[in-house]
């Protein structure tokens, strides 16, 4: 299973921090996506693209989750335009990520 088949996801950065939003698509998907999205995991799946600490804040209000990665943007983007953020494209790659997710 896919992040994408049970949440929305967006993404964006500051320096080089990657911020990724996931929301759950309802309360089922919400309880096994607080099981998957551990840092540990997190960290498995990104690799070496994120060289700093995963921090997961998550949201049980709105179902939804805050992920913080560290050092993931070779220290930053700014002053680079024209160009697509690689934070930009975390969200998508993060999406499709198969876990494993208990259905």
């Amino acid at each position: 299973m896919q992040i994408k088949d049970i949440a929305y996801a967006r993404s964006g950065d500051k320096g080089d921090v990657v911020n990724v939003g996931v929301l759950a698509l309802d309360d089922a998907a919400y309880e096994k996506l607080q099981a998957a999205l551990t840092p540990e995991r997190l960290k498995a799946h990104f690799g070496d693209w994120v060289r700093g600490e995963i921090h997961v804040f998550p949201m049980p209000n709105i179902n939804g989750f805050n992920l913080l990665l560290h050092n993931a943007l070779g220290g930053g983007q700014p002053g680079r335009f024209g160009t697509t953020s690689r934070a930009s494209r975390s969200a998508p790659h993060f999406s499709a990520w198969r876990c494993r997710i208990e259905r």
